[in-house]
C-alpha cells in the first residue's frame, strides 16, 4: 500500500541524470548545480571538485536545510572538515555520495517532505585533488 505522492506539489524533483546533464523539473542543468526541496534551482557557481572552498558550502547554510546531500561526481570523495565547517557549525547533516546516488536520494527525501538540498559536481569531474 502506497502512503505518498509520487510527487509533492512546489518540491523540487530531479527527473533525469548524465555525466553532464541534471535535469530538474523538465529543466536541463549543465555543471554544479543546488537542488534545493523548494525554491529556485541555481548554478553552484565555481563548484569544481578540485577546488571546493569553505564558501561553497557556507552559501547552502542560507537555504536552512536539515540535511545537504553532496553529489562528488563519478565517485565517492570526501571533503576536508574545514570545507564544511560551516555546515558543521551550523548543525546541518552532510552525506557525501556520488552523484547519481545524490540524485536519487535526493528525491526520495524530498519526495517525503524532508528540507534537503543537493549539491551536485558532475558526474564527469575526473579531478584527483580530493581527500
Amino acid at each position: 500500500m502506497k502512503f505518498q505522492p509520487d510527487r509533492l506539489e512546489g518540491v523540487n524533483a530531479i527527473t533525469r541524470h548524465t555525466a553532464t546533464v541534471v535535469t530538474v523539473n523538465a529543466q536541463p542543468w549543465s555543471g554544479s548545480i543546488i537542488v534545493p526541496w523548494q525554491g529556485e534551482v541555481t548554478a553552484w557557481t565555481g563548484a569544481q571538485l578540485g577546488h571546493l572552498m569553505p564558501a561553497h558550502f557556507a552559501q547552502l547554510v542560507a537555504l536552512q536545510p536539515e540535511l545537504v546531500i553532496f553529489g562528488s561526481g563519478a565517485r565517492i570523495r570526501f571533503q576536508r572538515p574545514e570545507i564544511v565547517r560551516a555546515l558543521i557549525e551550523a548543525r546541518i547533516g552532510l552525506e557525501t555520495m556520488d552523484t547519481a546516488a545524490a540524485c536519487r536520494t535526493y528525491n526520495v527525501l524530498a519526495s517525503e517532505g524532508r528540507r534537503v538540498v543537493a549539491a551536485l559536481l558532475p558526474g564527469d569531474n575526473d579531478i584527483q585533488n580530493s581527500v
